[in-house]
């Protein structure tokens, strides 16, 4: 029986991607775990892994093509001992009606005829499956997931070896993980389909149609510049962000001059060392890496507000994960620095410069991105006071950071000037509370203007 390939969703935002290279061509032979392609997603370029043993018997979506959607037939493979011109016959006849017209909603129901191995249906609808198949293959011996199945799973942490697969062949999908995850299987959906906050009013940001707009305009006065995948999905997490987290506000000024005293003495002590360019220091701290490190040692001091909402329990974080916003070509991304509180301010320094130029190539692997505890956005370096973020599911928290500069404050009745950077803390409301946000950010404060205690 002919096995089909579809696009993978490779990340929890992506809806659709791009064949970016073929790795293999049609008639090679291939077994679980060989890379095969290389996908384009909104965020990264990844590589995607067979999960299945056979002979490539048709390329459908040859290399180079965009915006081909989650699901939809990009390959087929012939089983063992079948021969590879009936499969890309048997196979990729059928499918690709599907995938090309993915609108069409109506058909699903004669699907298992045409292609009981399709992976669409149980990704999107896994009760209508009569008969789930045991998780793995015939052996039992190698649990088969998706690679997303496998990293919400992991996160979870659920045992994927536990799950029962409704896929081709008993595949575990995310709707299998979900489904484990909720304890039947429906809740996940649920809380999506009733979005927190009574002014379910979303749909007038729409009132507007496209041409509606360009109205408005005069003609030629203007250029439209489509959007990519990564502005479709930054567009949408943030309308999901804004319409259903309760946000709200919290903002403190803090004294940086021992912390720029520090940080200098810091770097003046860096070793050197020889690099292809010459020597050059083994760090140089910024202030945004010591943002980072007070972040993470303040989570750790004030445990509840390391947390994350979902709707059957509130999740408590083991460790300071903190993902720093960084501005790329076309959006931006925020890749995280794990266990930021174990880690040395020259570490976390070195890892953030690594992280940020892998980012703005586009070539940060999904664990650097996806997940994490908290979140950093530094607006200081264009001169900006303060200014309030979008909270960045699944975090609970972000901190808005400003310009440090020289005010004048009051000490003991005097006036002095001192460096004062001002910080805006946006928590969602379910998870922490005002209190906990205030007690969170006092003890943030205290870290920046007592640095030394970053340093213990």
């Amino acid at each position: 029986m002919p096995i089909n390939i579809t696009m993978p969703a490779l990340s929890p935002t992506m809806e659709e991607g791009n064949v970016s290279k073929w790795l293999v061509k049609e008639g090679d032979k291939v077994s679980p775990g060989d890379v095969i392609a290389e996908i384009e997603t909104d965020k990264a370029t990844m590589e995607v892994e067979a999960v299945d043993e056979g002979t490539v018997a048709k390329l459908v979506v040859p290399a180079g093509t965009e915006g081909v959607k989650v699901n939809a037939l990009i390959a087929v493979l012939a089983a063992e001992g079948e021969d590879a011109a009936a499969a890309a016959k048997n196979g990729g006849a059928a499918e690709p009606a599907k995938a090309e017209a993915p609108k069409a909603e109506a058909p699903k129901a004669e699907a298992p005829k045409a292609g009981t191995p399709k992976a669409e249906p149980a990704a999107t609808a896994p009760k209508a499956e009569s008969a789930p198949v045991a998780n793995g293959h015939a052996t039992g011996e190698r649990t088969f997931a998706s690679p997303l199945a496998r990293r919400i799973a992991r996160d979870a942490g659920v045992d994927v070896s536990a799950v029962t697969g409704t896929g081709p062949h008993g595949r575990v999908v995310k709707a299998d993980v979900d489904a484990a995850i909720a304890g039947g299987g429906a809740k996940a959906p649920a809380a999506k389909a009733a979005p927190a906050g009574a002014p379910a009013a979303a749909p007038a940001v729409k009132a507007m149609s496209d041409d509606q707009v360009l109205k408005l305009f005069e003609q030629g006065s203007y250029e439209l510049v489509p959007h990519d995948n990564m502005r479709k999905t930054i567009a949408r997490r943030l309308v999901e962000a804004k319409t259903t987290i309760p946000h709200f506000y919290l903002t403190l000024d803090c004294e940086l001059d021992a912390l720029l005293a520090l940080r200098t003495q810091i770097n003046a002590a860096a070793p050197v060392k020889k690099t292809d360019k010459g020597d050059a220091p083994a760090y140089k701290l910024s202030v945004n890496d010591m943002v980072i490190k007070a972040m993470a040692m303040a989570l750790k001091a004030v445990p509840d507000a390391n947390a994350s909402w979902t709707e059957s329990a509130m999740v408590k974080h083991k460790h300071a994960d903190v993902g720093v916003a960084v501005s790329i070509p076309g959006g931006l991304i925020t890749p995280i620095i794990r266990k930021a509180d174990e880690k040395t301010l020259s570490t976390i320094s070195n890892e953030m410069k690594d992280l940020a130029s892998r980012a703005r190539s586009r070539k940060l692997k999904p664990e650097e991105y996806q997940g994490g505890t908290t979140a950093v956005s530094n607006l200081g370096m264009f001169g900006i006071k303060d200014f309030a973020a979008v909270i960045n599911p699944p975090h609970a928290t972000i901190l808005a950071v400003g310009a440090g500069e020289e005010r004048a404050v009051v000490k003991n009745g005097e006036i002095k000037i001192a460096t004062v950077m001002s910080v805006t803390l946006s928590t969602d409301h379910r998870a922490v509370d005002g209190a906990l946000g205030a007690e969170l950010l006092v003890a943030f404060k205290r870290l920046i203007e007592n640095p030394m205690g970053m340093l213990v």
